[in-house]
């Protein structure tokens, strides 16, 4: 029989990291994964432990890599990581530029991967539109990047750290993720959710008005996700 594949959700708490996990739960595959997920609260959410079980919560600092040790001790080496944590609030970002350095900068979990004797895991790491300085529209990949914002510097040395530590990643660079409520409600603002209770209460609120934003809905994120995991795994020894 072949042996079961493990796939680990960074930050799995998350409003992106909850619907990935529900969506890797449901995923239509011959061989179902082994799940496990991060958090920083101080104990995991009931609800979405409920939701995708079985599945391996970890309480981890991103920070200072404390907690990742136990992951090698319990669930083992994964075969796919999927780093959806970071401080992505940019008001919360310039008011503490070290802590989000810190956070976005994945230095502790390259340095967790690099410890297995393996290294063929893949690394899906989620970035931002935000690399871009937004002086025109339409950017491809090849673009230099140019940040305005300690959320954008942050993420684009996420990115270089990444290309020059590991091999084998994927980097996805999204805009505003929208979609429904998660398992378990998160604090961070969501836009549909926040659109709708100003007008529910029928207020007027400053908007920005000269940007031209491609919102993506969560569930196609998740299924982007969900290709790349599977293409990975498909390619690897059955003995892997």
């Amino acid at each position: 029989m072949a042996e079961r594949k493990r796939v680990l959700v960074i930050g799995g708490s998350g409003y992106l990291g909850q619907h990935l996990l529900d969506g890797l739960a449901k995923a239509d595959s011959e061989t179902p994964f082994d799940l496990a997920f991060t958090h920083h609260r101080p104990i995991p959410p009931p609800e979405l432990i409920d939701a995708v079980s079985p599945v391996y919560p970890f309480r981890v600092d991103v920070r200072t890599g404390e907690g990742f040790e136990s992951i090698s001790n319990t669930f083992g080496e994964p075969h796919v990581v999927v780093n959806c944590a970071a401080l992505s609030v940019p008001r919360a970002c310039e008011v503490d530029p070290v802590t989000t350095m810190a956070t976005n900068l994945p230095t502790s979990l390259i340095n967790w991967l690099s410890s297995f004797k393996d290294n063929n895991i893949l690394l899906i790491h989620l970035s931002t539109d935000q690399v871009y300085e937004g002086s025109k529209s339409f950017y491809k990949e090849e673009d230099e990047t140019a940040p305005v914002n300690m959320y954008g510097k942050s993420k684009v040395a996420a990115e270089e750290f990444i290309s020059e530590h590991w091999s084998n990643f994927a980097i996805l660079r999204s805009s505003i993720i929208y979609g429904p409520q998660t398992l378990s409600p998160v604090s961070k603002s969501l836009p549909i959710q926040w659109i709708d209770s100003i007008l529910s209460r029928s207020e007027e609120i400053e908007f920005f008005h000269d940007e031209f934003r491609c919102p993506v809905y969560v569930k196609d994120v998740v299924n982007v996700i969900l290709a790349l995991t599977k293409k990975w795994i498909s390619g690897m020894s059955p003995h892997t």
